[in-house]
């Protein structure tokens, strides 16, 4: 009985294990995403394997019955499936609404499509993702989010879900207790930064449950991916360590200084401390045990955003992080991020490049790969980041991500540009940036985004309209242009500002200047949402209608501020009432208009926040603190923080409350000035710390049809 209980065993491992090659053969799991979104759709297709090619490629026909898709692989064929729903079928699957349901027919394919990919890479996802838009996914969540990224080619994606345990085990090893451990792992909200060297400990304690639940849920990732071909890019031992660690062992560090918000950085372990090999060791090993040993990327960035490198031999340190790198996991490649001066002239100097990839996170603004010629000739990805800290506001420079592709294709640095990615710090905002970035993936020739987007707004809505398609390029033409200037993300709200007088940014690194036309922008969307009623029934459109509305009341609010602030100086008190009047019934009317759609309000990231944690009540608690610090003073607990309001959010809910507050108490504080009286400056601060740690869950109150189309109406004068 022994005996035969060992031999199924490892029958049993030897199929699990062989499970992605098994998939990668008979295209099932391409199939399963059909049946999970399309289900009209799975029985009628039929796959086929292309012969071996440098390159991913597909081809599709289809008849009256069944749709024909020969691929090269598994991912190549999820892209073919996401091309026939696209541009046959008009139909979409996006973080902001789906357009999914079954067409009448089965569109025909007489002639046979074949397209391949001149790129080895569509990369995806930024680690301020993880947390932006993804701290609190379930697998459903996740589940969707793989099928989006299978079904529009993505082959490389950022995976560090479930470190917690990883740190967890290695730091047990080196002598931590359990409560030292939780001392140094993060709260949900903040992995993100702890994993890129920035903080430690912030949002925490985790309980142990949340760390076991992580675990599970990055096997359940890394399966899915393996099953459609994307490949993960995991957390690599880069030297960061926590500071309390020198306490007990014998090390060399070096210190990593402050980070933003006045956050004390992890520690940096000098690769050239015999240590250093010994902890890397241990950290790759207890990955494996949790993780497996199919792994080939790993991402890891020394001295991210200002860390210090003083006294240390930068080249040698980075040829000794990636020589472990490369004896845990031979042949592996390291993944680092092209931002700001990293990675540094020394640091790149001590790679082996063939075992290195440079992700250009800032594509749209900068062309650091022409400064450094081709980072020293190492593979890179262009990429574009669009949105900082998942800010609303309309905007990506889409003409000048094709332009700009096309340009390094072409370029004497072509050799080495590897591939295209979206490296988003929240993906819930502006789909079109995204779906054009990854399909940008598949095209040798340079895009006429003006072209391209009358098929975007075809399978982003479904029913072809004229009125529609001039809206969006008069939207190109505005939000979506691609001016020269330096900007990091959309120009933000000033009904989400802390108030001030003269605002120029709500956050630290943002503007509140628009770079085009509002009056143009204004009249787009007029046109987009004439023909609202024939798209009543349409979730994209509807999405899309509510955010663009949005848009045009945030510009239109910053008039009426500034309004305010030349009554201020006027010390006109009439107009100054008048206008803060208007602006206050700005904010309760975004405020009503964003509550008709679950993409606009906090409500859905607190139930997100709640249904991860469960039933437990000590992570619910620590959960929606998690979910509501974030968006407001984000840390640490000092009022002098500049993270303060980097993740701002024109949602329902925080508008009507935290953001309607604090401009109530500048309203009336300046009032009192106006008076001659003496008045104490609003404690913001206390607001945004009171917010986080309340309780409530600001469910929306929609409106009905026509109040809805009413408010639309009277935004739109």
């Amino acid at each position: 009985m022994k005996i035969l209980t060992r031999i199924t065993l490892i029958a049993l491992f030897l199929f699990f294990s062989s499970l992605s090659f098994t998939y990668a053969q008979d295209f099932s799991s391409v199939k399963a995403i059909a049946q999970r979104r399309v289900p009209w759709l799975a029985s009628a297709l039929k796959f086929s394997k292309l012969a071996s090619t440098e390159k991913d490629v597909f081809e599709l026909s289809a008849d009256q019955k069944n749709v024909y898709i020969a691929a090269s692989n598994a991912n190549a064929a999820s892209q073919a499936l996401g091309w026939y729903l696209k541009y046959y079928c008009h139909k979409s699957l996006s973080h902001m609404g789906d357009n999914l349901s079954a067409p009448k027919t089965l569109p025909i394919l007489k002639n046979k499509v074949r397209i391949s990919s001149p790129y080895r890479f569509r990369y995806a996802l930024n680690y301020c993702t993880i947390n932006y838009s993804m701290s609190f996914y379930t697998w459903a969540d996740w589940e969707k989010e793989l099928d989006w990224m299978a079904l529009n080619g993505v082959n490389l994606m950022l995976a560090p879900v479930g470190m917690e345990a990883v740190w967890q085990n290695t730091l047990k090893k080196v002598g931590y207790t359990q409560d030292e451990t939780l001392a140094f792992i993060p709260g949900p909200a903040f992995s993100a930064w702890w994993l890129m060297g920035n903080l430690e400990g912030w949002g925490g304690p985790v309980t142990q449950q949340h760390i076991n639940k992580q675990v599970l849920l990055e096997q359940q990732i890394l399966k899915r991916m393996a099953e459609v071909g994307i490949e993960p890019v995991m957390h690599g031992f880069y030297g960061m360590i926590p500071t309390s660690l020198k306490q007990k062992l014998k090390i060399e560090v070096v210190s990593q200084g402050k980070w933003a918000g006045g956050f004390a950085r992890p520690d940096f372990l000098n690769p050239s401390d015999p240590q250093f090999a010994q902890i890397a060791n241990i950290y790759y090993d207890e990955m494996r045990k949790l993780y497996g040993k199919n792994l080939h990327y790993f991402g890891g960035d020394p001295f991210h955003e200002g860390g210090s490198s003083a006294g240390l031999d930068v080249s040698l340190a980075a040829s000794k992080i990636q020589e472990t790198m490369q004896f845990n996991f031979p042949n592996s490649t390291w993944v680092l991020q092209g931002w700001g001066a990293n990675p540094s002239t020394k640091l790149l100097a001590g790679l082996n490049k063939k075992n290195a990839l440079i992700i250009e996170l800032f594509g749209e603004n900068t062309s650091n790969y022409e400064k450094t010629k081709a980072y020293q000739g190492t593979p890179f990805i262009w990429s574009n980041v669009s949105n900082f800290g998942e800010k609303n506001g309309v905007y990506g420079r889409l003409q000048r991500f094709a332009d700009e592709i096309y340009k390094a294709k072409n370029s004497e640095y072509g050799p080495y540009l590897s591939g295209v990615g979206i490296i988003p710090e929240g993906i819930y905002n502006n789909p079109v940036a995204y779906d054009l970035m990854l399909e940008l993936g598949w095209h040798d020739e340079k895009v006429d985004v003006s072209k391209w987007l009358n098929q975007y707004q075809l399978y982003r809505y479904g029913p072809n309209d004229a009125t529609v398609s001039k809206a969006w390029q008069q939207l190109l033409a505005t939000a979506y242009n691609s001016p020269t200037g330096y900007q990091e993300g959309p120009s933000e709200s000033v009904l989400c500002a802390r108030p001030a007088l003269d605002i120029k940014t709500v956050s630290s690194w943002g503007t509140i200047t628009r770079n085009y036309d509002t009056l143009k922008f204004k009249e787009a969307v007029r046109l987009f949402v004439l023909p609202a009623n024939k798209f009543r029934n349409s979730e994209t459109y509807q999405v899309d209608r509510i955010d663009f509305v949005r848009q045009v009341l945030a510009n239109k609010a910053l008039n009426v501020y500034q309004q305010m602030c030349n009554a201020i100086k006027a010390k006109d008190v009439n107009a100054f009432k008048q206008n803060s009047k208007l602006f206050t019934m700005m904010i309760l009317k975004q405020d009503a208009l964003l509550g008709n759609n679950q993409f606009f309000t906090v409500n859905r990231w607190l139930k997100q926040a709640k249904n991860m944690a469960g039933i437990d009540a000590v992570e619910q608690t620590n959960a929606l603190k998690n979910a509501k610090v974030q968006i407001t003073y984000w840390g640490a607990d000092n009022p002098e923080t500049n993270l303060r309001d980097y993740a701002n959010k024109e949602w329902n809910g925080i508008l009507g409350s935290l953001y309607l507050d604090r401009w109530k108490k500048f309203i009336n504080y300046q009032l009192e000035l106006m008076d001659g009286k003496e008045a104490k400056v609003p404690d913001y601060f206390t607001m945004e710390k009171e917010w986080s740690e309340s309780k409530e869950m600001f469910e929306p109150k929609k409106l009905n049809e026509k109040e809805l189309n009413s408010l639309i109406t009277e935004i739109m004068k």
